[in-house]
């Protein structure tokens, strides 16, 4: 009798002993992925911001941006539901936004999606200048396509190139209408990368005289001011389909 006491004590024992060792593995678990876990648009987690992370939009207002050589003036850009939206059927002037700061060596994040056969782009290095007419006569453009646009077929104009120049260095298709793809833009003097939905699909060093070439006898070589800098806005493209934006994050390296 007493064997049998001793022995189911002992069971006990260990049992609460292997609940309690779960229970710590779980909640070691949910500390260390707690910050990959919050999905919450448009904010940091406590690790974004101890690595340096800062919202570029804050899901709220046009805030950290401004209309191309025209400042704070209305435009087809709004903000709705935590979305930064480029309305198509606005009546206000089509004007691309662009960053109130510039950045030189940065890594970019950012959330977007098309409409249908939709098309935009997202420019670096712009320089914004009066006697230069728009983003892309300065900044070289990271192309967003929808899949169904006539464009997907020209490898030169795939969503993640560096558009016109080189096409997709990994093949990548956008997510169907309606969910949501995922970017990054990564640059370090000059030296930069492209990545759409985890995958890298431009790079390219601005600085180097293999770009310059190809600039030469590109369609931009009659713009001066196109692709000579590494540093400069970030600008967002209105185009003639809807285009949204969020979760817009910069880190300067």
């Amino acid at each position: 009798m007493l064997s049998d006491i001793h022995n189911f004590t002992c069971i006990h024992i260990k049992n609460i002993k292997v609940i309690k060792l779960v229970c710590v593995l779980v909640l070691s678990f949910f500390a260390a992925c707690g910050d990959v876990a919050n999905t919450e648009p448009n904010t940091l987690s406590e690790k974004e911001k101890n690595e340096g992370w800062e919202l570029l939009f804050d899901g709220r207002s046009l805030s950290n941006w401004h209309v191309y050589n025209r400042g704070n003036t209305p435009s087809a850009w709004i903000v709705q539901g935590g979305v930064l939206y480029c309305d198509p059927n606005s009546d206000l002037k089509k004007a691309d936004l662009v960053t109130d700061e510039e950045f030189e060596n940065y890594e970019l994040t950012f959330d977007w999606q098309l409409e249908k056969a939709g098309n935009s782009g997202v420019f670096v290095n712009v320089q914004e200048q009066p006697h230069i007419d728009a983003t892309y006569h300065s900044g070289p453009e990271y192309q967003l396509l929808e899949d169904s646009h006539a464009d997907f077929d020209k490898p030169l104009k795939r969503p993640g190139c560096l558009y016109t120049f080189f096409p997709q260095k990994n093949f990548v298709k956008t997510k169907t209408v309606g969910k949501w793809n995922h970017s990054r833009i990564k640059q370090i003097n000059g030296k930069t990368e492209f990545y759409l939905n985890g995958k890298m699909t431009a790079q390219v060093d601005f600085n180097s005289t293999t770009w310059k070439k190809l600039v030469s006898s590109s369609a931009f070589r009659d713009y001066p001011a196109f692709g000579k800098h590494s540093k400069g806005r970030i600008a967002l493209q209105d185009w003639s389909r809807g285009v949204s934006f969020r979760n817009i994050k910069i880190r300067q390296l």
